[in-house]
């Protein structure tokens, strides 16, 4: 089975209303930060989705709202 894009699973799950969850190592590449950083954003309440297993999980969406959400505030 070929690895498919993140559009592709995007397009593939759109149907369901699913979205495809990044793990943290794409989440870093998509944003071409350190595992520092993501843990920081986490830690500031970047939304985490649950699993059902070790690790973290990412809703692209939800992640590209909070981070507009945070450069709508002011700095303090």
């Amino acid at each position: 089975m070929a690895t498919q894009t993140l559009a592709e699973r995007t397009e593939i799950l759109a149907p369901t209303g699913l979205a495809p969850l990044l793990t943290t190592a794409q989440l870093m590449a998509r944003y071409g930060v350190s595992n520092w950083t993501v843990n920081e954003w986490v830690k500031n309440g970047c939304p985490v989705e649950p699993t059902a297993f070790r690790g973290r999980r990412f809703d692209l969406a939800k992640v590209q709202a909070w981070m507009a959400e945070q450069s709508a505030r002011p700095a303090a």
